[in-house]
């Protein structure tokens, strides 16, 4: 890296690792820092506070949320323990007040911020899963209405009680406080998916104003009231169809919802392609300040490279905004690591979840959201920069390199530090395969998917001899062994040609990839594992594939054979995990079975199996104790008579979770710990005789993260880890105080090793 280069990237951290108020997690933040690509997963419901445009909340479909105070370029994730996210609500900021904060929670109930979303806590009566929005009467924060099961609710008291809407009803997409009318009897707008309706009287009572739509199904839904300007509009967006010619779309209503007409005359991509990709049209935006301000989004027409349309007529003329592919001379995207690496740009927005959002107080500052990417404009759409990532910059050059945002939103299966060269830090991902880092984790390079299964890279094995020569796991289904493989759709809905996977293998350091599959199936690999026994040119290798068992290799991995005599049964072969003990034993865990229609899970094959033989024969090493959901498993490196077990319980009254040990080689089991349904699994400290590291992953009731320093006899919370689906922890060898620990949802975090 060039001087000028390491200097951008020198000033770009320290920007990073200013802490933001307590009760949100940051770099360096109470302990913990968030590392590798940030970004990578879903990100739904933003909302912009209209006292101060710099500050935005977004949720995340793991679980998380999340807070910037600079406008997007960093972000604090906030504690588990204080906010879990609500992808289907988005949260409102007080018009008058901006430290208080109104969000729904996981579990849709109402929750208020009153210190800028340091702490929260439930508020107000409303009955119901909170989806759609919460709204606030600008000028009357008194007034607030609010979406739940289908019903609009609505406060007179600033939210301490709610009462139901009689009128309105359907999923909630919006609402808007007429700010020409008066206070006292204000007319006010909710729409849903069956229609828009008016109140003239604050809420009180209401009636349909649909006159003019050319069908219900409504998608999206703002309003601008200007009382300077005395101007009153609507807009809505309705389903897009082929009539003979392009119908539906953007509608609006100059006259308070009693008549709508089509306003998308000139949109440059509503001309209609086949049956089933008409341009649909899903988002809708505008402000009080300018009501003829308007932006909509489509996510059906990135055929044109164009989703994101502006008009500032009110609908009578748009012009595209957003062109996130440099292979278009439009481009106007600030590089991430889409773009630079892989010359593309990503767009992922979702219909049916709120995805977007607008400065109430300056329409030229918009977010728009996606399953992997965060874009901000804050020129009115002529250029965007991204909220998940940062590129380091070196002149007159495309960046390879980013940086952490602290908007980390994907999962990890493993963080790795070479055994060669501890500089180099690499991370299997979820969503966004991998990447690797050259300079401790502080900045990290995208890989440039040379191999066809992109999805996910689950384990790496590293060769003990030679510098840079790596194998890993790589699959197209992820998840596995969670609960949206296990007993979601991930795994049933996909076919068995997108069920795919390998083994690839790489000779520099990990920065390209070279399929090394010849003999084993097409199916994901989970894991892979080397014998540092074998000779240095023929390297043995054993590769976990799920469905199929174990495969091994017995030539560098150039080709491979079953060897799966006795493990699992011939309904399940779901092998998620292999691992080689240095005494020779191997060992492989077969994970759960669950039978969809039946709604239950089936014993057969289920469990940890170890051989003694290099796999030519396996044994059942938990036949003692029965356990329908293993997720993960690990062997003390001194005695492989200890194992460990992560377990969940499964639905039928038996509470299998927990976190199991044999020490005699499985002829008993012992549960050590229950903190919640789903454990993950345990990590010994290499050098610390006695300290167990206990995680959960999925449903953790409280911390995540668990350790023990007594051999699993007590055990204490990592309670300031703000996120609490936890995966798995690595030790660093050049600091036995630091730990790593890679997450479900909530990418990797860097901390100590108590707390």
């Amino acid at each position: 890296m060039s001087q000028q280069g390491a200097l951008v990237l020198a000033m770009a951290v320290a920007v990073l690792t200013v802490s933001p108020a307590s009760g949100m997690a940051a770099h360096s933040a109470g302990g913990w820092e968030p590392i590798g690509l940030s970004g990578g997963g879903g990100m739904f419901t933003p909302a912009i506070s209209p006292l101060d445009p710099n500050l935005i909340m977004l949720n995340c479909d793991m679980g998380c949320a999340f807070l910037s105070r600079d406008g997007g370029m960093t972000w604090g994730m906030i504690h588990h323990s204080r906010l879990r996210a609500n992808i289907r609500c988005r949260p409102a900021f007080h018009p008058k007040d901006v430290n208080i904060i109104f969000a729904g929670d996981l579990y849709g109930r109402l929750r208020v911020s009153r210190d800028r979303g340091k702490t929260w806590k439930e508020f107000g009566n409303i009955e119901g899963k909170l989806e759609g929005e919460i709204a606030i009467d600008p000028e009357n924060p008194d007034l607030m209405f609010a979406g739940a099961s289908s019903w609009v609710w609505r406060s007179a008291d600033g939210g301490q009680s709610w009462s139901k809407a009689d009128g309105p009803h359907g999923p909630v997409i919006g609402f808007h406080f007429d700010q020409t009318s008066p206070m006292g009897r204000r007319v006010c707008f909710a729409a849903t998916e069956n229609g828009v309706w008016r109140s003239d009287d604050s809420g009180t009572t209401w009636a349909e104003k649909c006159n003019g739509l050319p069908w219900k199904g409504l998608r999206g839904f703002a309003g601008g009231s200007n009382k300077e300007a005395h101007t009153v509009i609507l807009y809505c967006t309705v389903p897009s169809k082929d009539l003979d010619g392009f119908k539906g779309g953007v509608y609006r209503s100059t006259d308070r919802g009693e008549t709508w007409v089509p306003a998308m005359a000139n949109v440059t991509n509503n001309e209609t392609q086949t049956p089933s990709k008409v341009p649909q049209y899903h988002q809708i935006l505008t402000t009080d300040v300018k009501p003829r301000t308007v932006y909509t989004f489509s996510c059906e027409n990135m055929w044109r490279n164009v989703n994101t349309y502006r008009s500032d007529d009110a609908g009578e003329n748009w012009r595209p905004m957003f062109y996130p592919s440099p292979r278009f001379r439009q481009f106007n995207l600030e590089h991430n690591y889409h773009t630079a690496v892989q010359n593309w740009g990503h767009y992922g927005l979702l219909s049916g979840l709120p995805c977007v959002a607008i400065a109430p107080s300056n329409p030229d500052v918009v977010i728009q959201t996606d399953t992997m990417c965060c874009y901000i404009t804050k020129d009115g759409g002529k250029t965007w920069l991204n909220g998940h990532t940062r590129p380091v910059l070196i002149k007159d050059q495309k960046p390879e390199t980013f940086l952490n945002t602290g908007l980390v939103v994907t999962s990890t299966w493993h963080y790795y530090i070479d055994p060669f060269q501890p500089n180099r830090h690499y991370i299997a991902y979820t969503d966004i395969g991998f990447a690797r880092s050259l300079d401790a984790g502080r900045s990290w390079k995208w890989w440039r998917e040379e191999i066809p299964w992109t999805n996910t890279c689950y384990e790496l094995a590293f060769d003990p001899d030679t510098p840079g020569k790596i194998w890993g796991a790589f699959s197209n289904l992820h998840d596995v062994p969670n609960g949206n493989v296990i007993t979601g759709t991930h795994y049933t809905r996909l076919t068995k040609e997108q069920r795919t996977g390998g083994i690839a293998a790489s000779d520099d350091f990990a920065a390209t990839w070279q399929k090394s599959n010849e003999g084993l199936p097409n199916a994901p690999a989970c894991s892979v594992v080397l014998d540092p026994r074998s000779p240095k040119s023929n390297r043995t290798l054993y590769a976990a594939i799920y469905d199929h068992g174990v495969y091994k290799s017995t030539d560098d991995g150039r080709t491979w054979t079953s060897t799966s005599k006795g493990l699992g049964s011939g309904r399940n072969m779901r092998a998620c995990r292999v691992s080689l003990h240095k005494d020779g034993t191997l060992f492989c865990l077969i994970t759960a079975l669950y039978l969809h229609q039946e709604r239950r899970f089936e014993p057969d094959g289920v469990g940890l199996y170890r051989s003694r033989d290099g796999g030519d024969n396996w044994e059942l090493a938990n036949r003692s104790q029965p356990l329908l959901w293993p997720k993960d498993f690990t062997v003390n490196p001194k005695d492989s008579r200890e194992v460990y077990i992560g377990a969940c319980d499964i639905w039928d009254g038996q509470e299998q979770g927990g976190l199991w040990r044999t020490t005699d080689g499985g002829t008993t089991w012992k549960r050590i710990a229950r903190k919640g349904p789903q454990h993950f699994g345990a990590y010994l400290h290499p050098s610390r005789p006695g300290w167990i590291y206990m995680t959960l992953t999925e449903e953790a009731p409280g911390a995540g993260l668990w350790l023990s320093k007594d051999n699993g006899t007590t055990w204490q919370p990592f309670e300031g880890l703000p996120f609490c689906n936890i995966q798995r922890v690595t030790f660093d060898p050049s600091n036995e105080n630091v730990i790593y620990v890679t997450t479900f949802g909530g990418s990797v975090w860097k901390g100590p090793i108590e707390e």
